[in-house]
């Protein structure tokens, strides 16, 4: 069953125009807005919302409505505020809304709500704001630009997994199923146990960028895990022990950019990091034009460049860190069809290129931490005078022209290309322990 925990409670002591909660924690699976509210002027106004700050026509809204007499019901869409009740001016309006899946970054928010006023009407609200940003602020106001009258109340609540489940707060996405309590973070944050905790962990590095003109892959990101299996042929990492109420960072790794000329590498990966454990960024990969043309050292290493032109250096591939990541491929240079090496992957060395193909990016590495299996931190494909090499499996992006970038949220490298190279792919943290 799940439980409300409180955030925040605001009582108006004056009239006021608006009331807003910021810094609305991400470490639940919706919201709940509980309000006894009463306008100052027009009757029968909305209480309306805004979220994020958003006062563009992002907003739409159907109602139903009845006063025992009568009912009604309506639409509007592009509007600049979603609704959540009709209002009084004569008493005092109780106000429930919920913020569903608040904290989801990749789909649209709804907001469910009904309101009601003694012996007045009764109303329930659906609204959609078309953004696919978490919600870290809500705004509640009169649609109308009236105010609320002192003594209106305002509690914010935050829907757990189970007061019995979930032992801590932080993450993007939280969700148990029964054995498991899983805590993701897409974006940097914080983790807090409200208890001892003893929790396993995946914690994966943003990708390398891909490299430019006979450009290698980007290597991925260094992989680090308690579950399945780790990076670089390594042994599991060992669980970590928390302490109740303190609060450790999560740092989520940006995919670092790739070259946009022959004579400059791509960047690496950012490091991505929980607690005391740091898992290292991928290894950019170089360009043609670049002295040595060898790919950067990272989690998994950057591949080597090549060149068309035979005698030339052939590029080495980067080295991958111990436990995190393997070595990119290196390049061949020759006239009859230079081609790059493969960005190293979590699970297997990028594919050295061969006349006229480039190397593939090395494969990642299948983890179950999540409930499921997924596979992180793939390599990523180099480019060819030719054929261009695959994506490692794990996100990471193909050669071409333009080159594909590594998925976000894996650790993917970004794919080599002769005109536009991928970026690498963010990394992720996620955060298990037993019910």
């Amino acid at each position: 069953m799940s439980t409300y925990t409180p955030i925040a409670t605001q009582t108006l002591g004056s009239a006021a125009a608006s009331v807003t909660f910021s810094s609305i924690p991400q470490g639940y699976t919706d919201l709940v807005l509980v309000a006894n509210v009463q306008n100052t002027a027009n009757d029968g106004d909305e209480v309306a919302f805004q979220l994020n700050s958003d006062t563009t026509s992002n907003y739409s809204r159907t109602r139903i409505y009845g006063n025992g007499t009568t009912a009604s019901s309506g639409r509007a869409s592009s509007q600049t505020k979603g609704a959540l009740a009709i209002n009084s001016t004569s008493m005092y309006s109780t106000v429930i809304a919920n913020f569903q899946n608040y904290s989801n970054s990749t789909t649209y928010k709804t907001v469910i709500s009904r309101g009601s006023s003694a012996s007045n009407f009764v109303s329930a609200y659906v609204s959609l704001w078309r953004s696919t940003s978490a919600i870290t602020q809500i705004t509640i106001l009169p649609d109308s630009g009236t105010t609320f009258a002192s003594g209106s109340t305002f509690s914010l609540y935050g829907i757990q997994v189970g007061n019995a489940a979930q032992k801590a707060q932080g993450g993007n996405i939280v969700t148990s199923d029964g054995t498991y309590v899983y805590h993701t973070f897409t974006s940097s944050g914080s983790f807090t146990p409200s208890q001892a905790l003893t929790v396993d962990y995946l914690v994966v590095a943003g990708g390398g960028g891909g490299g430019f003109n006979y450009g290698g892959g980007g290597g991925a990101g260094g992989l680090r895990s308690t579950v399945t299996a780790t990076g670089g042929g390594g042994s599991l990492e060992s669980a970590l022990s928390l302490s109740s109420g303190k609060s450790y960072p999560v740092i989520i790794g940006a995919g670092g950019a790739g070259s946009t000329t022959s004579s400059s590498n791509a960047t690496n990966g950012s490091n991505s990091v929980f607690s005391t454990i740091t898992s290292t960024g991928g290894g950019g990969s170089s360009g043609s034009g670049v002295s040595g043309r060898a790919g950067s050292n990272g989690g998994s290493g950057g591949g080597g460049a090549a060149s068309n032109v035979t005698g030339e250096t052939n590029g080495p591939g980067g080295s991958g860190t111990a436990n995190q990541g393997y070595a990119g491929g290196n390049g061949l240079a020759t006239s009859s069809g230079g081609a790059a090496g493969g960005g190293g992957g979590a699970g297997a060395v990028g594919a050295a290129g061969t006349t006229g193909v480039g190397g593939a990016g090395g494969a990642g590495v299948t983890v179950a931490i999540s409930g499921s299996s997924v596979t992180y931190a793939g390599g990523g494909g180099a480019n060819a005078n030719g054929t261009n090499g695959s994506g490692g499996a794990g996100g990471g992006g193909a050669a071409g022209n333009p080159a594909t970038s590594g998925t976000v949220n894996t650790g993917g490298g970004g794919g080599g290309s002769g005109t536009t190279s991928g970026a690498g792919g963010s990394g992720i943290v996620i955060i298990r322990y037993a019910v």
